[in-house]
């Protein structure tokens, strides 16, 4: 395809993309379900047939959609969520792999090596597809730091899982404990290049001095991380997710200004929307509906496979996870069962397995299949069943808390960077005791506020559940703050291990006392 046919597709792909963000706002459907069902015609309107390259997702568009979601994640949240996150990305994507296999294995009579490709497939959850539905749909931030952590590790899961397979393929033999070393190789090995990468890139981030200089340092941490990983045998999803942690938590808290932050988190906001929008439009195009119509049984049974997959792996993990933390509400399980949706990665896997292997186009069929099913289905209904599971019930107290918490927010923000300013000699200090005790006045009318809506009564607050659930998460970040400063006081010898783990203890005690957010 030359340059000038390339322009054209993309004027086309960019039309079609402004009008299905039009059409799914009026008609409230996810914009990515939209943009599949848009990307079904596509292909009758170009001259040239264009598809999803599995190179351009998983070495472009994966490392910065990952990133992106890695510099606006909270690590203090994901601390928080860090367990059942671990149990679902984990032994829960290996279980509903091989649950998956084995029902496909008898249902369809496929061989092991093909039914556990598949598996690992359809065990994937998306994360671009359940970041975006996230976005239109409000619900407990607990859950939805779960949902989101989940997706951002099961990518790495899967595409280890995936070349654990190709290497059973190609050499005909991997033992279980040559498995395990090589995935616990692989994890911890990606874990390290993250971390590595992700702090050597904060000291060169402090002395750039202009935004556009630091947008090209972040561009080229996130795709470098990600080929380094790949270029030293271990994960790249996991190196980019570790250094987008790395980066959004220690990067830009370290003497940046309120401009840049706003500049690179917007780029970034901007670069994930756009690469959305053309892998779901490509998904769209890539689909071809007469090939599914022909192994529709193989799809619907497929369907079933990943769902019971699901099943088998979300209630069991979470039933007995009051033990070891928090325990999740049965609704959020229901919603954690249902969101399960299949997207880009799973078709890149399916257009990268071996060209050898028997069978491959009916494969790669039965996975678009399940992505187009996934996407529409679960996508169109994933709304409703917020909706139905009553998860985004927000009286009119929280609304006016979280204004007032608004007005702080800001005012403060703004404060601080009157300081900045001052301290720099940009701005005269008659103006700035001006500007600043504007604001001041400002904070002081809101925290009066906050105070007095603190200080009711339980059942005042929170209307009918009579649970104060803000001030549950702000004494959720004290004790995580706790624990935080007593471990840096062990690792730095100043406070004995048997203390640090008892006072330990006693928060971890008082933290799985505080209810869900």
């Amino acid at each position: 395809m030359d340059v000038t046919e390339l322009v054209k597709v993309l004027i086309i792909l960019l039309l079609v993309a402004t009008g299905v963000a039009m059409l799914s706002r009026r008609l409230r459907i996810p914009y990515v379900t939209g943009l599949v069902l848009a990307g079904l015609p596509i292909t009758e309107l170009l001259s040239r047939r264009i598809g999803l390259s599995p190179t351009l997702v998983l070495d472009l568009f994966l490392p910065i959609l990952i990133f992106e979601a890695g510099i606006n994640t909270d690590v203090s949240r994901l601390r928080s969520t860090f367990k059942p996150i671990a149990l679902l990305a984990g032994p829960g994507a290996l279980l509903s792999s091989g649950i998956i296999a084995v029902l496909l294995k008898f249902g369809l009579g496929l061989d092991w090596i093909p039914a556990l490709f598949v598996g690992v497939m359809l065990a994937n959850t998306d994360t671009v597809s359940m970041i975006a539905v996230f976005k239109d749909i409000p619900v407990p931030s607990r859950l939805s730091t779960i949902v989101e952590g989940e997706t951002l590790f099961n990518d790495a899961a899967a595409l280890v899982s995936f070349n654990l397979v190709v290497q059973v393929y190609s050499t005909g033999s991997l033992t279980f404990v040559e498995g395990i070393q090589k995935l616990l190789f692989i994890s911890l090995g990606g874990c390290v290049v993250g971390l590595v990468l992700g702090y050597l890139s904060i000291p060169i981030f402090a002395r750039l001095d202009d935004a556009l200089s630091s947008l090209l340092l972040t561009v080229a941490v996130a795709l470098g991380t990600f080929q380094a990983g790949q270029f030293l045998g271990v994960s790249g999803p996991v190196a980019v997710v570790v250094a987008g942690l790395i980066f959004g938590n220690l990067g830009l808290s370290r003497n940046t200004s309120a401009s840049s932050r706003i500049t690179l988190l917007s780029f970034w906001e901007y670069a994930s929307f756009t690469v959305n929008t053309f892998i779901f439009l490509l998904i769209g195009v890539e689909i071809n509906l007469v090939t599914l119509w022909k192994t529709l049984p193989a799809i619907l049974l497929a369907v079933l496979a990943y769902q019971v997959g699901r099943v088998l792996t979300v209630y069991p993990l979470l039933a007995g996870i009051h033990w070891i933390d928090r325990p999740i509400p049965l609704r959020w399980q229901h919603l954690l069962f249902l969101g399960n949706i299949k997207g880009s990665l799973s078709m890149a896997l399916a257009l990268s397995l071996p060209t050898t292997l028997p069978g491959r186009e009916v494969l790669i069929a039965i996975v678009f299949g399940c992505v187009l099913v996934s996407l529409v289905g679960q996508g169109l209904s994933l709304p409703w069943v917020v909706k139905r599971l009553k998860l985004t019930k927000f009286s009119e107290i929280q609304q006016q808390v979280e204004e007032l918490q608004a007005q702080l927010i800001t005012g403060k923000a703004a404060q601080d960077e009157l300081d900045s300013l001052l301290k720099s000699g940009v701005l005269p200090k008659a103006v700035y005791e001006e500007m600043r005790s504007a604001y001041q006045v400002r904070i002081a009318g809101a925290e009066k506020t906050l105070r007095e809506l603190y200080n009711r009564r339980p059942d005042e607050v929170e209307g009918r559940s009579g649970k104060s659930s803000k001030l549950e998460a702000i004494r959720r970040r004290l004790l995580l703050a706790e624990k935080g400063a007593l471990n840096e006081a062990m690792r730095k010898r100043i406070l004995s291990e048997e203390i640090v783990r008892g006072r330990i203890q006693t928060l971890d005690e008082q933290l799985l006392k505080l209810e869900d957010d």
